[in-house]
């Protein structure tokens, strides 16, 4: 098994590294302090050929690798986690979900965006479904060639800044009966009935918005509709494995936030002098350095090695899941301890620290917390189903026992 880079990525990561370590770098702190969107950044992203790397080629894209998309992603995130952010949902997530399921017509109106400079916002949670994304309540009556769109969404990344969306919601025929969830692409400012509800005050990452988006009589056409293959009946299964590619993408960003922080801490710890000698020949920080790097490497290893299998499908559940489960835990601890290698000066806003710390903090919640994404993987280690409302087991047991005895009979 090869763990080396080939010639054109290590041109590709260098390129990225240039870009992020110019003005990205330079803009970083602003962009915190004024929680403003990076549309310089986007436009130079947009320059670099970084926003839409996974778009096939036909469409306009450059047809690479989510391996690809997450040597971009570490090197933006190590400097601004914001502009990583972008990165990642310029090529992951929604972007991904509609060049594999979506018509024609729809992957080259998706394409057109992201290629322009569009982060589209994928639309999940609402605030009574976060975890337990499948109670949503946002629903999608047929009527006639039209699908209407009525509900809320929450915690939704780029709110506000994003134009394309794709919404999930629980579809329903003429009839009244539920079909299943299905995702459907709105354009804000354009789709009559959506709109954009209030923005999260939030502790990191703050130059994106986390915002609602509220559905009223949003009404869209029958072919707004991105039909997973196996139907709606299975469509959020297939939906959130399309999604894969942006947890992949979120433990990038956790990735890069540590190596960041770590990169800091290690040029910090050679020039820094305490007692009369470099902090650096105190055994006790060599060991939290140690630990640093070693949890740093297993956490990249993981995530490279869910992008590279993800061939020209969708990263694995379970690697995905073990990848980014890794990574978040990984960054809250490398990014605080590399703050504390700081002293006091670590917790000053005139160094990156403080925000690395604050910015770390999202990815063992946003895109699957921690503990759900340890569920996922339990569920699969097992082989079993692993129902989490309180009479979930016992239906699974009266299933068990009725299929026994029909297989008796």
């Amino acid at each position: 098994m090869d763990f080396q880079l080939s010639a054109d990525q290590k041109k590709l990561q260098a390129r990225a590294r240039e870009l992020a370590r110019g003005s990205f770098e330079a803009r970083a702190a602003e962009i915190d302090r004024t929680e403003q969107y990076p549309w310089t950044n986007v436009e130079e992203l947009k320059n670099a050929g970084f926003m839409g790397m996974t778009i096939p080629k036909e469409y306009g894209g450059q047809g690479r690798t989510f391996l690809d998309a997450t040597i971009v992603i570490e090197q933006m995130a190590q400097v601004c986690g914001v502009t990583g952010r972008i990165a990642v949902e310029s090529n992951m997530g929604a972007i991904s979900t509609v060049m594999r399921y979506g018509t024609e017509a729809q992957r080259k109106m998706a394409a057109s965006f992201v290629l322009d400079g569009d982060k589209p916002a994928i639309c999940i949670t609402e605030p009574g479904a976060g975890s337990a994304a499948t109670e949503m309540t946002t629903r999608a009556d047929k009527r006639g060639d039209t699908y209407v769109l009525n509900g809320k969404k929450h915690w939704i990344t780029g709110a506000g800044a994003s134009r394309l969306h794709l919404i999930f919601a629980r579809v329903f025929d003429e009839q009244g009966e539920e079909l299943g969830i299905g995702g459907f692409l709105a354009v804000r400012d354009v789709t009559k009935g959506l709109r954009i509800g209030n923005r999260e005050p939030t502790m990191g990452l703050r130059g994106i918005p986390e915002a609602e988006v509220i559905m009223e009589d949003m009404e869209v056409a029958a072919d707004a509709l991105v039909m997973p293959p196996r139907g709606l009946r299975k469509g959020f299964a297939d939906l959130m494995d399309a999604y894969n590619s942006q947890r992949v993408g979120a433990g990038t960003m956790a990735l890069g936030i540590a190596e960041g922080a770590y990169e800091h801490a290690l040029q910090y710890v050679q020039t820094r002098e305490q007692f009369g000698r470099p902090i650096y020949e105190f055994q006790g920080l060599q060991w939290m350095l140690a630990d640093m790097a070693i949890q740093i490497d297993c956490a990249q290893l993981m995530l490279y090695r869910a992008a590279a299998n993800a061939g020209a499908g969708f990263p694995d559940a379970t690697e995905a899941a073990k990848a980014k489960v890794v990574a978040a835990d990984m960054a809250i601890k490398v990014s605080n301890d590399a703050l504390q290698l700081f002293g006091a000066a670590g917790y000053s806003r005139r160094l990156p620290l403080e925000r690395m710390v604050r910015d770390a903090r999202m990815f063992s919640i946003g895109g699957g917390t921690a503990q759900i994404l340890r569920t996922v993987v339990a569920s699969r280690i097992l082989d079993k189903k692993l129902p989490q409302t309180r009479d979930g087991y016992l239906e699974l047991a009266q299933q068990a026992r009725r299929a026994k005895k029909d297989a008796a009979e």
